[in-house]
């Protein structure tokens, strides 16, 4: 798929219809859907899974399930080329991922218009996704002729050292919510650390990881060593989380799925990376800058159209500009563009499936119904409303003002563009409402006093915390949780830890006696 078929696209003014998704998985992938085994689309035998633009509801495409039977094909072919990555030169291997993100780099806005076409995600916001999926493999190509070992003394003539060395396969699972961006988060560094790698990707969103797949083969990785299984979590999924053949497992996901995902696969004696849900508090003081807060506050949750693991869906305000705060916050809720993903000015698209819509949707009656009340409007725009765009999965920005801790959305995550809001009168309080949660995934706070910040960011649990800001990551970064937000960390430089495992090795410097008298000489 070139940049002069992704500029067509553009250019035509098309939205993400069913035509248009069909025409960019056309370019890219002729002969339909399927998984990626050493090196080429291979379509499954399985049920029928179909495809619907999130922002008109018209089917766009189908492809069949690959079923058990597919997942035994793609490990097969993992572990031929785990063997063969793992004995690749590091050095090779490092140019080779380098390779890839060049590769990436130079296909981004093709898959930035594909991941927007079949997902309806913002055009704007996956540009800047694909971006970071060529920095995520640069990066990591720089670690990959790095994983050290350590020199130990020990009593006794001995010369003992250790060494890292990967798990073999990695299979990771990813959701539909950012299906590209997770791909490259979950792949690049247990690529570096010698794995090869099988990305499941959601059902509903299986496209850009497909053709990241064949990107990274294109740039020079061998048959076997990135692979995709496309398909159902019962089937595809359920096989690759459960299959002794299998290192380790990386989920991304809910926490109930998750769950069930680390059960599976510790009964296979498999060890898991979990970056599971969250309900992050933004706490803002009186004495922040409020106009900048309120930026934030809207980034934090509207981004994305609140469909992100880390989004600031709690809202606590100290009470003495607690009414002034929502107003701000609500005043620029409304100037937000909703609309057409493939239009570059949108920055709000639909609800990515159906059934989340439903639950978005739900999750606000119940809000209603626990005492909040709805700041911001309910009427859809024109442009929508008197468009082909009519019949897609739209929810508005929405700030629900006075979430008491009795009410359901204090602990529940939406998962969509809602925010609940709260007054508190001191910080201790603000602290307590943040941690009353079992997730643990992130948060922030608003102050200019810096020792007020330095301590909240201290007290609040969570794996990511900002002061003054919300919702920056970066791969040289640790991320992940605590509590029901999951276990273990999915970037940074420690992650190869996490995709490596430690050998010891014993080296005698003397020849050693005799291990019994009997045997003595």
């Amino acid at each position: 798929m070139s940049t002069t078929i992704t500029s067509t696209f553009l250019s035509e003014g098309s939205t993400s219809s069913a035509a248009t998704a069909r025409a960019a998985l056309d370019a890219c992938f002729p002969r339909g859907l399927g998984s990626f085994v050493d090196g080429q689309v291979v379509t499954g035998r399985g049920e029928a899974v179909v495809l619907t633009s999130s922002a008109t509801g018209e089917q766009f495409a189908d492809y069949a399930d690959a079923g058990a039977e597919g997942a035994d094909s793609v490990l097969a072919s993992a572990l031929r080329g785990a063997e063969r990555w793992a004995a690749t030169d590091p050095f090779e291997r490092a140019a080779i991922l380098r390779e890839v993100s060049r590769t990436v780099a130079e296909h981004a806005e093709e898959l930035a218009v594909l991941e927007s076409a079949t997902t309806g995600k913002p055009l704007r916001d996956t540009r800047v996704e694909a971006a970071k999926v060529a920095e995520m493999f640069g990066y990591y190509a720089g670690w990959a002729d790095k994983l050290l070992g350590h020199t130990i003394p020990v009593p006794g003539n001995w010369h003992t050292y250790t060494e890292r060395v990967p798990w073999g396969v990695v299979v990771a699972v990813t959701p539909w919510n950012a299906p590209l961006f997770t791909a490259g988060w979950n792949s690049a560094a247990p690529l570096a650390a010698g794995n090869a790698v099988v990305v499941k990707p959601s059902e509903f969103t299986p496209a850009s990881t497909l053709r990241l797949a064949q990107l990274a083969h294109r740039a020079g990785l061998p048959d076997g060593v990135f692979n995709v299984a496309t398909g159902l979590g019962g089937t595809v999924g359920a096989t690759l989380t459960s299959d002794k053949r299998v290192g380790k497992v990386s989920f991304i996901g809910s926490v109930a799925t998750g769950r069930r995902v680390a059960v599976a696969a510790a009964a296979a004696g498999i060890p898991t990376v979990l970056e599971l849900g969250g309900k992050s508090a933004n706490i803002v003081f009186a004495d922040a800058d409020l106009d900048r807060a309120a930026d934030g506050a809207v980034s934090a949750i509207f981004s994305g159209a609140g469909q992100s693991c880390v989004a600031g869906s709690r809202l606590l305000v100290e009470r003495s500009v607690h009414a002034d705060f929502v107003a701000l916050v609500a005043e620029r809720a409304a100037q937000l563009r909703i609309g057409d993903p493939l239009d570059p000015t949108t920055e709000v698209g639909p609800i990515i499936t159906q059934s989340q819509y439903g639950t978005v949707t739900s999750l606000i009656d119940a809000g209603l119904e626990g005492g909040a009340r709805r700041v911001t409007g309910t009427q859809l725009p024109a442009r929508l409303t008197d468009s082909p765009l009519a019949d897609g999965r739209w929810v508005l920005p929405t700030l629900l003002d006075g979430v008491t801790p009795a009410n359901p959305l204090e602990t529940t995550e939406v998962f969509g563009p809602v925010v609940g809001a709260d007054a508190f009168d001191s910080e201790a309080e603000a602290i307590a409402r943040a941690n009353a949660t079992d997730f643990g995934l992130a948060g922030a706070v608003w102050t200019q006093d810096v020792a007020r910040a330095h301590h909240v960011a201290r007290c609040v649990r969570a794996g990511t915390f900002w002061i003054n800001s919300y919702k920056t990551i970066h791969v040289a970064v640790p991320f992940g949780g605590f509590g029901d937000s999951g276990h273990g960390r999915s970037s940074g430089p420690g992650v190869l830890d996490e995709y490596t495992q430690t050998k010891a090795v014993w080296t005698p410097t003397r020849a050693a006696g005799a291990p019994f008298p009997s045997l003595s000489y």
